[in-house]
């Protein structure tokens, strides 16, 4: 595995600080822009879990391309213990006190090293994880109020949206995986659904647990379902080249709600009992964001390690199409192909 750091934060986790000690920093030659013949780095945008970063890695480096653990980016209006976001500033549930979530959503990344984070990065994968905090939505909102989904991540939520800030503002090619794509709509002004199974009750609409199965079934299992793909003039049906794809891996229950008024279009949808849950979206103006509601690294994973219920969902190659294409567009904006 090789994985380099661009950047050598004042809050690496610990995963990061093992990659640091066991791997190298890329020479003056390779961080330079107008050297297209070396590897495309991918950056992994920081969450504390090693897991899901290993995942990544894999997955990138079955894509091609080279992986790239970020550090944790921190807003100026937060403070920190270690990695974790001081309780002054979050409420009981570990969601950013509206007053600072305002802060956030107006400097971004202003005031922070990001600049250099990012330096040598060509793209950017932002994954899986817990429900964002609901004051950082372009329409603020309450906790949703579930018991089994109150342990909030206010230093991610605050690192991610400084780093999907910066993406955007510069142009650089990003994937949004689940968490991701909510990130990404959270920030373009979506609104958002914050649990499935309550707007499904809401409309008197039975809730098949298409996306994630109820909290009393454990372990963790993906639902296998099929997205449908509204466009051929889209970024996933480029990088997928289907009408429908099959069998994705899904584990949520927050979905983007409209994307009206946003530069976000939808490219993929569900729909289940007569109710349509967005899939995938892209920001009309960029050359290459895209988000997916569900995992296909998770389908990579279990096809490289041979799991046992690997069949169950998209192949090898149907899950690392997602990251090729985002590698190609990294390429492209590298030799000024848009």
């Amino acid at each position: 595995m090789r994985l380099s750091f661009v950047y050598r934060s004042f809050t690496l986790t610990s995963a990061a600080i093992i990659a640091v000690i066991l791997l190298t920093m890329p020479t003056c030659a390779q961080n330079s822009p107008t050297n297209t013949s070396r590897p495309i780095r991918v950056g992994i945008a920081w969450q504390p879990s090693a897991d899901r970063l290993n995942l990544l890695i894999s997955t990138i480096e079955a894509a091609g391309a080279q992986p790239v653990a970020l550090p944790q980016m921190r807003p100026a209006c937060l403070g920190y213990d270690n990695d974790r976001v001081s309780d002054r500033y979050v409420d009981t549930c570990g969601i950013i006190l509206q007053q600072y979530a305002d802060r956030i959503k107006r400097d971004t990344y202003h005031g922070t090293p990001a600049g250099e984070i990012m330096d040598s990065i060509d793209a950017v994968v932002f994954t899986g994880g817990g429900d964002i905090s609901p004051t950082l939505f372009a329409q603020p909102e309450p906790w949703h109020g579930l018991e089994a989904d109150r342990n909030y991540d206010a230093a991610r939520d605050a690192s991610e949206y400084l780093t999907m800030a910066y993406c955007l503002d510069h142009d650089i090619p990003a994937l949004g995986l689940c968490r991701g794509m909510q990130m990404l709509g959270v920030i373009s002004g979506a609104t958002m659904i914050q649990d499935i199974p309550a707007l499904m009750d809401s409309l008197g609409k039975t809730y098949n647990y298409l996306h994630r199965p109820p909290h009393s079934d454990n372990p963790r299992t993906h639902v296998p379902h099929n997205v449908t793909v509204t466009s051929r003039d889209s970024h996933l049906w480029r990088a997928v080249g289907v009408d429908t794809i099959r069998d994705a891996p899904s584990w949520h229950h927050q979905a983007i709600r409209s994307v009206s008024q946003t530069p976000l279009r939808v490219t993929g949808t569900t729909t289940d009992n007569g109710v349509t849950i967005i899939e995938a979206v892209e920001r009309t103006d960029k050359r290459w964001v895209l988000g997916v509601q569900f995992h296909p690294e998770t389908a990579v994973k279990k096809h490289l390690t041979g799991a046992p219920d690997a069949n169950r969902y998209m192949t090898l190659e149907e899950g690392l199409a997602y990251f090729r294409a985002l590698i190609r567009a990294a390429r492209d904006k590298n030799n000024n192909k848009f």
